[in-house]
């Protein structure tokens, strides 16, 4: 009697495991089953299908052997110093970092046994299988609800009103030091000229046009705002409201504020979610500034504040729209 017909049980995790099998510590014998079902009359699209090769590598081993033989199949030598760290050493790493901890690249590689490889090489293997944590805000529980009720209040807004995202920052006369190329075996070095002052800087992008309106200020303080609002019903005098979306700041809603507010019912302040400046676009504009800065030491805070200035002189509406990017926030 005929034997029933026996099939492979096979996982996914085992045929994958099969696979790069193949592809690694067995891809000699790989090569020389290729050659095997090339000569009983397989294309080598099948092959490749098969083996899961791409039908021109199938192609170059069948063309080796029948140049060399069986010499042909094994690796030939490749220059340069052979690559440290088996791949069982990333599978290794993997299951270190899923272990809570602050991980460092000296940490790790203490952890690795004292493996006979420099930091450097270590910090490699590492950027291969993980990346740094990322700070995120916390966020306001009530996030979503606030969103809605500030998109409802911009859609109620009358025709010809304007909206625009505000928040401040600080310019620092120290500079903000930041990654860069140097040549090998020279350090940058950034002069700082003494001692740090600082300067509040306000800014307002309006997204529907992308022009930007900033102010330059010693102190971030109320009457600093209400003087920057003033600015605004300014620039759009034929506005029937201009809407300033805004973060939770003390000086939003301090009691200077209000009183100006209440004076001048031209302007609606719109206060976001607690504790989540992704929200605002005006964020993104001040790193993409800080980032321009970064690395210059100005000798007094005058040159400091003109690079500010410079910056968003030097800047179109279409590129603030695209730096902003106020169509990623609620």
């Amino acid at each position: 009697m005929r034997p029933a017909h026996v099939y492979a049980n096979v996982s996914d995790e085992q045929y994958h495991q099969l696979v790069d099998a193949l592809h690694r510590q067995w891809r000699v014998a790989t090569r020389a089953v290729m050659i095997l079902l090339s000569a009983g009359g397989m294309p080598a699209s099948e092959i490749g299908a098969l083996l899961h090769y791409d039908p021109a590598t199938v192609r170059r081993w069948i063309t080796r052997h029948d140049l060399e033989g069986l010499a042909g199949l094994p690796d030939r030598p490749r220059p340069g110093r052979p690559r440290l760290g088996s791949p069982r050493l990333g599978e290794r790493i993997r299951t270190l970092l899923g272990t809570p901890r602050a991980w460092t690249t000296g940490r790790v590689w203490r952890a690795l046994g004292r493996p006979r490889m420099s930091l450097r090489t270590v910090y490699r293997r590492l950027r291969e299988q993980a990346r740094r944590p990322r700070l995120i805000a916390k966020s306001d529980p009530d996030h979503d609800r606030v969103c809605a009720a500030i998109r409802e209040r911009i859609a109620g807004l009358p025709a010809g009103s304007v909206v625009l995202a505000q928040d401040e920052t600080h310019l620092d006369l120290l500079a903000r030091v930041r990654a860069c190329w140097t040549p090998t075996g020279v350090r940058h070095r950034v002069m700082t000229p003494g001692s740090n002052l600082r300067r509040t800087l306000h800014g307002a992008v309006n997204l529907a046009t992308g022009a930007f309106h900033h102010h330059v200020s010693v102190r971030n303080v109320s009457v600093v705002l209400c003087y920057f609002l003033d600015m605004l019903l300014t620039a759009y005098p034929d506005a029937p409201i201009v809407a300033v979306i805004c973060d939770n700041g003390t000086t939003h809603h301090s009691g200077i504020t209000r009183r100006w507010l209440a004076a001048h019912p031209r302007l609606m302040l719109i206060e976001g979610a607690k504790y989540s400046p992704q929200d605002n676009p005006v964020e993104r504009m001040w790193a993409v500034l800080k980032q321009h800065i970064a690395n210059t030491a100005p000798t007094t805070m005058a040159d400091r504040i003109r690079q500010a200035h410079a910056f968003f002189r030097h800047r179109t509406p279409d590129q603030n729209l695209t730096t902003t990017a106020p169509w990623t926030s609620p």
